[in-house]
């Protein structure tokens, strides 16, 4: 047996099931919480539009988004920026912590630099990131779709779920833009919004690839048998981040019927490539790596390579990017960097997204 192989025996992880739909349910259910299939219609206005931005390499377009669902509508902005000069290109579906563009986050021109456009939400425009017991806006909305359609008050979606169904809205009018296909998008996030980025990519195919940077605990990190942030730490301070359900696992975690491993592996046979930072101890960077190795088999048996790599947990400033899941850790503590971007780029770029 190998060593990393050692590495996931000792740690006796539950079975993933075969079928894709049952992977779904069971994280719906117990993790994250359920969105209903519905009606949704969409209208997008554009408000403004720079189209001398980054010295005019760019132009950024602040779009409103109107969602009408069965019970009312609600109205957030995006922000698209497009590099100039391309007649395809690569896009970004970013989950950020900003309205800004760019801010500490998002490096814009350096990812317009290298040909890629993104499309940008503030997730606290979406559904503001606190207890706030669901009563306005699109939490409001979707929770009394998910009640109406008889999902049990404890598997009602949190605002993890809220914030990935927005992604999915997101990438609708995407790709009724110019330019923009399906088999260039890739979603992104970090921490709380890389999980998010993982959901969204379960949940939705149509992302050709799902980036999570330091999503840590109740995101790319296997929880059995890792160091710092656990599902009691995670549940206490941020419960409405996920299902009530999820709140049974606190102190509980061997009685799990599943793993982060699950999130990772529903994602085959798109491309998936995860990031942890070597000081970045609260989330996890060996468990996040580990979730890799143990959602490889998910791309194995459907005869592609999964994580390539050497049979030993990586060095800081390593990147694996030959199979479907790419990995990279670089130093440093918990922070979506350049370095992280230029990381993700370095992999869509070696899968021959710049065409």
């Amino acid at each position: 047996m190998s060593f990393l192989q050692s590495e996931l025996e000792r740690l006796s992880l539950p079975r993933r099931p075969a079928d894709r739909h049952a992977l779904i349910e069971m994280l719906t259910t117990q993790e994250y919480g359920v969105i209903p299939q519905m009606e949704c219609s969409a209208e997008a206005r554009i408000v403004a539009k720079d189209d001398r931005f980054c010295a005019g390499k760019a132009a950024l377009f602040t779009v409103e988004l109107t969602l009408t669902l069965p019970g009312g509508s609600f109205t957030f902005p995006m922000y698209h920026t497009v590099p100039k000069g391309r007649e395809r290109y690569p896009l970004f579906v970013l989950a950020n912590f900003s309205p800004e563009v760019p801010d500490q986050y998002f490096p814009v021109e350096e990812i317009i630099d290298r040909g890629y456009g993104v499309l940008s939400m503030g997730y606290n425009d979406v559904s503001k990131d606190a207890a706030d017991d669901y009563t306005d806006g699109l939490g409001r909305l979707l929770r009394q779709e998910a009640e109406k359609a008889s999902v049990p008050a404890e598997q009602l979606p949190g605002k993890i779920a809220i914030w990935a169904w927005t992604l999915s809205r997101m990438l609708d009018w995407a790709l009724a833009q110019p330019g923009v296909t399906a088999q260039r998008t890739a979603v992104i996030g970090h921490s709380r919004l890389g999980k998010t980025a993982l959901l969204a990519g379960l949940m939705d195919d149509r992302f050709a690839c799902v980036i999570s940077n330091a999503s840590g605990c109740s995101g790319a990190a296997i929880t059995r048998g890792k160091t710092g942030e656990h599902v009691s730490d995670i549940t206490d301070k941020f419960p409405y981040w996920f299902c009530d359900h999820y709140r049974q696992y606190a102190n509980a975690e061997e009685a799990m019927p599943f793993e982060q491993d699950w999130l990772l592996s529903g994602i085959a046979p798109r491309l998936l490539c995860v990031s942890s930072a070597e000081e970045d101890l609260w989330a996890g960077p060996a468990h996040e790596f580990l979730g890799c190795v143990a959602a490889s088999p998910a791309w194995e048996a459907l005869g592609l390579a999964g994580l390539v790599t050497p049979d030993r947990y990586p060095l800081p400033g390593e990147a694996l990017r030959e199979g479907s899941i790419g990995y990279h850790i670089r130093r440093g503590t918990h922070y979506l960097s350049r370095e992280d971007w230029n990381r993700f780029m370095d992999f869509l770029d070696h899968k021959g997204w710049q065409v």
